[in-house]
């Protein structure tokens, strides 16, 4: 799929920021106590999910000043698109998950499917415990079940782009939370 330079940067300019950086920085603040409060004491593994989790992962490990590993898998549905398909696994975690404390770090979580297979994936490889950490959790009727423990902002129901989140691979970069125009 080819994407011209000129419609991101339309895209960009057209959109409506829901939150600032400073916004999103306070809900990351507010999550990173949060999870230390119950994950201090736990030698946690904090499991990026990429891409959308890298940038509000290096945010949140920033934050959190007690013993912990860190890792990464990718997982995705979207693959560059806008609607998310079947779950295709890229990568799994390389520290072993049995008996550990696993938090799982995402962009956002929108309907749930991937993150509920994670979740699924995480407990089938022996983890002791597994909890969730999101920036933006999308407010709709559509979820699968599944409800994040650590959310930083709620959303209504816009197709995202900022903090980690993508539109159509680009735009991940930008500086606060946006809504696209017509979407």
């Amino acid at each position: 799929m080819s994407i011209s330079l000129e419609h991101i940067k339309q895209v960009r300019a057209e959109a409506d920021c829901l939150a600032s950086v400073e916004q999103a920085e306070i809900a990351l603040d507010n999550m990173a106590a949060a999870i230390t409060a119950r994950q201090k004491n736990n030698n946690p593994l904090i499991v990026c999910v990429m891409n959308g989790g890298l940038v509000v992962t290096g945010c949140l490990l920033l934050r959190l000043d007690f013993p912990l590993e860190q890792d990464y898998l990718h997982a995705t549905r979207y693959r560059g698109e806008t609607q998310g398909g079947e779950l295709n696994w890229l990568v799994e975690p390389q520290h072993s998950l049995k008996n550990r404390h696993v938090l799982i770090v995402d962009d956002i979580l929108d309907e749930g499917y991937t993150l509920a297979a994670i979740v699924k994936y995480c407990y089938d490889s022996g983890a002791a415990d597994v909890e969730t950490a999101v920036l933006i959790e999308k407010m709709h009727n559509r979820k699968q079940g599944i409800k994040a423990d650590y959310v930083g902002l709620e959303m209504e129901d816009h197709y995202l782009f900022g903090y980690g989140m993508d539109y159509k691979g680009y735009l991940r970069n930008a500086p606060g939370i946006f809504a696209v125009k017509g979407m």
